[in-house]
């Protein structure tokens, strides 16, 4: 017999809301290689839940996750997980086939996505250079207190038994007499199925485990956050380039975070911000807004991680039964997560009902094979 029924690799927002889902039935492990969870890509995210986000094949993870963000139950969160701030994808008169593009591909989704004219995204955004004409507005958007969230699945986990082991990088995953034998640090344990929720760390993991990876690739997304003036209105919305040059939003105090959307592609680190991108970010901004730029007061960089085809990578893999991705969640890992982990906790438990209106085949690793 094995120690755990589920060895779980990662444990950021991925592997801790799947270990929450699981470790009410099965018996479960969350190997962490970092002394805290969340310390890469979840400790870093802009924190929002956006329904367009990520197209049209992740949108529906998105929305079906939006309830549980919404009103968590009152044993995992008191009070909603997120605040409704609204999202405004901005353009100029280049981009309105990009913004015809968006309400095309979204337009049997459900999702509400209002035409905005010059007058009502100046509103929007105050001091906006006269050549941004086109808006889409997305009244839904609603930013996510990430902390609370992760938390929250951690703690779920740990009181239904779940064990936690932190500075615990794996160093063998090898499969033996039916079951999976794992060196990771300081734990030796067996477990009958390896979830890789490893994130940036995906591939390396299979290849770990002799199971073939699937070309998911870490990026670098950079964010700052920005003294500027006037201060910026606790109410500005999430404000997104139709052309994905960049995106910003509030932060307490009248501060401005501010990315350029940037995905450098780079090898699975603990990333850091380049002064380049900072410089670019900033200077996108300039072409936005008429605002004065103080002073840069922080900066950091987190890794997205894609499959090819840039959709999360949910299912057991084809040439091993008892090796599951859970990973290639890019920048949409938060805002899908709790129906993310109920569609792979429902694939590998059949008592565990999916999320509705959600296609598992489209998330399936033997697309690649």
């Amino acid at each position: 017999m094995s120690d755990f029924d589920f060895a779980i690799i990662g444990a950021g927002i991925a592997g801790a809301s799947l270990a929450a889902q699981l470790s009410a039935r099965h018996t479960v492990v969350l190997v962490e290689a970092e002394a805290h969870p969340g310390y890469h890509s979840t400790g870093r995210s802009a924190a929002f839940w956006v329904e367009c986000y990520g197209g049209s094949g992740v949108q529906p993870l998105t929305t079906a996750s939006g309830p549980f963000l919404a009103a968590p139950p009152a044993d995992f969160h008191d009070g909603p997980l997120m605040h409704t701030r609204g999202a405004l994808h901005i353009g100029t008169s280049a981009h309105m086939s990009l913004a015809d593009d968006m309400l095309a591909e979204f337009a049997a989704s459900g999702v509400q996505i209002d035409v905005s004219d010059r007058a009502a995204v100046a509103a929007y955004v105050p001091g906006l250079r006269s050549e941004w004409t086109h808006g889409l507005w997305e009244p839904a958007c609603c930013d996510i207190d990430v902390a609370a969230l992760h938390a929250g699945y951690l703690r779920q986990a740990k009181r239904q038994g779940a064990a936690l082991h932190c500075n615990s990088r794996l160093s063998t995953a090898a499969w033996q007499n039916g079951a999976w034998q794992i060196d990771a640090g300081s734990l030796n344990c067996s477990a009958n199925i390896i979830i890789n929720a490893a994130g940036a760390w995906a591939d390396a993991v299979a290849q770990m485990a002799q199971v073939r990876p699937l070309d998911i690739q870490p990026y670098r997304r950079t964010i700052s956050q920005l003294l500027v003036s006037p201060a910026v209105p606790a109410e500005l919305p999430l404000v997104i380039g139709l052309d994905g040059s960049f995106y910003f939003k509030p932060d307490a105090g009248g501060r401005l975070w501010l990315s350029p959307h940037d995905e450098t592609a780079t090898p699975a680190c603990d990333a850091a911000p380049d002064e380049i991108d900072i410089a670019m970010a900033i200077d996108r901004l300039q072409t936005v807004v008429d605002w004065d730029i103080q002073r840069v007061e922080h900066k950091w960089a987190g890794l997205r991680s894609f499959a090819p085809d840039r959709l999360p990578v949910i299912g057991r893999d084809s040439a091993h039964d008892a090796f599951f991705w859970f990973a290639g969640q890019g920048g949409f890992g938060i805002q899908t997560a709790p129906a993310a982990a109920q569609l792979a906790a429902s694939l590998l438990d059949a008592d565990i009902a999916a999320p509705q209106r959600v296609d598992a085949a489209v998330y399936t690793p033997a697309r690649f094979r």
